[in-house]
């Protein structure tokens, strides 16, 4: 049975706890690949069995359809934060193995339910278990290796959670032909594998004894605040965005943030500490990944619109066309810290979006309303699986600059602040598809000119910082 390590209070950029890192290290990375792999998967999948799960629920209509993706993504962005805080101080090892336990779990009552309001009941506790499982793995994987590997094994890390992203379609068009119910399923004997082999090798990481919890006001505020934010998201295409509903929840969603911002401002213990901040890279790198996921998101919704609408794609070669993109973010990723060696952290951070948003202006000036996959199409796919692969690594590393008690708090803001951009990016896209016939190819101009401009952003914004860490 793995031991238990006790992680004090220690400055930014202190060195991890021993110079070569854990005896089982690279046994640990597998199973936390894993289950970043599991969990990340489940984010996107799930969005291409949606027709067939409306013939399984006679009478329900789109709307009750969406809270099978929106039930999920409320909860799990909302408790990124407070499950990394408390992972913390309670045990990173005890709260990703009951995440995963909770996690599959759910996945077997999603494929089992027998109604669509059970359907979502499984959702939200899928999401509750991926809460406490996506933050908590990177922060057990930086500690398990020397500071001088952290760039290899956060690539290799974003790179899992890329290609998991990247691999929703193709692996959900694919299972969908055999049942949809097959979606949740897979979920289960990987959990079970990770439980096994998590029990093995991953050590325990707490905060010492006696380490004061996290303020539980500041807890609520954040929940609320981050659920509204991504609720008012969700349903403003369903609601109208000027409507009286809308606004109000818009002053409502104001009102929680402004609580939980003014509560980390001002509490000593709040579940988002300020000093958190004080490290540029990571305060950078948390708004680079909000505005990177705005257009990798709405990537991720466009293209397999497009290929379906506008050209006529089944689902499953949908699926299969788009293979091609997470194959070359999951080969940039690995080797993002090699990239890294030679032209530095900071470069990879800033010209990785590029070479996306090159991708959209590729689709934006090839792409024909009649086809031609290879010469209008796989090529954007190529171009943009590169930058994918070169954004993610270097900005996730940014964890690695805050104390080492506070890695799996970091990696949730992170990651809250990927998800809470993803929400919005698909929000945004279903408003500019919303305007004319799905088989019009300047509506999805619209939607590739938006992306470029997400990536020009996301590496403006990497521009300014001046990092403290290096990841070679």
């Amino acid at each position: 049975m793995a031991g238990t390590l006790n992680i004090p209070e220690s400055p930014v950029g202190a060195p991890p706890i021993a110079d070569e890192g854990h005896p089982r290290r690279w046994g640990i990375l597998a199973v936390l690949a894993a289950v970043a792999f599991m969990a990340q998967l489940d984010l996107f999948i799930v969005n291409i069995a949606v027709p067939a799960m409306s013939r399984s629920f006679h009478g329900a209509s789109l709307g009750d359809l969406s809270w099978v993706l929106n039930a999920y993504a409320i909860v799990f962005a909302a408790l990124l934060v407070p499950a990394g805080r408390l992972a913390d101080h309670f045990g990173r090892r005890r709260f990703l193995l009951w995440g995963v336990v909770v996690f599959a779990g759910a996945s077997v009552l999603c494929a089992l339910a027998p109604s669509l309001g059970i359907l979502v009941a499984g959702r939200v506790l899928q999401a509750i278990g991926a809460a406490m499982v996506v933050p908590t793995s990177l922060g057990l994987l930086l500690p398990a290796f020397a500071q001088r590997q952290h760039g290899l094994v956060v690539g290799i890390w974003a790179g899992v959670a890329a290609v998991a992203a990247s691999s929703g379609a193709p692996v959900g068009g694919l299972l969908v032909g055999i049942n949809w119910r097959w979606i949740f399923l897979v979920n289960v004997p990987i959990g079970i594998a990770t439980v096994v082999a998590g029990r093995a090798l991953l050590p325990e990481i707490r905060a010492e004894r006696g380490a004061r919890l996290p303020d539980p006001f500041s807890i609520v505020a954040v929940f609320l605040a981050i659920a509204a934010v991504v609720f008012v998201t969700v349903e403003g295409g369903n609601w109208g965005w000027t409507s009286g509903s809308e606004i109000g929840l818009y002053v409502v969603t104001a009102v929680l943030v402004a609580a939980a911002v003014w509560r980390s401002i001002v509490h000593p213990h709040a579940v988002i500490e300020r000093t958190l901040f004080q490290s540029r890279a990571f305060t950078t790198a948390s708004v680079a990944l909000f505005i990177f996921f705005l257009g990798f998101a709405s990537w991720l919704l466009v293209t397999v619109l497009f290929l379906e609408d506008a050209w006529g794609y089944s689902a499953v070669r949908a699926g299969l066309a788009i293979v091609p993109g997470p194959l070359m973010a999951a080969v940039f990723a690995v080797n993002s810290n090699r990239v890294a060696q030679i032209f530095g952290r900071h470069r990879v951070a800033v010209g990785g979006p590029l070479f996306f948003a090159a991708a959209a202006l590729f689709w934006i000036f090839a792409t024909s309303p009649h086809g031609g996959y290879w010469g209008g199409f796989f090529p954007g796919l190529i171009i943009g699986g590169t930058g994918a692969g070169l954004s993610q690594a270097p900005l996730f590393a940014s964890a690695g600059t805050l104390p080492a008690d506070r890695a799996t708090t970091g990696s949730a803001v992170l990651n809250m602040s990927r998800q809470v951009g993803s929400a919005l990016g698909v929000a945004i896209t279903v408003v500019l598809l919303a305007a004319a016939k799905p088989e019009a190819l300047g509506l999805y101009h619209r939607v590739w000119w938006f992306i470029a401009a997400t990536m020009i952003a996301a590496s403006a914004t990497s521009l300014v910082s001046r990092p403290n860490i290096s990841i070679t």
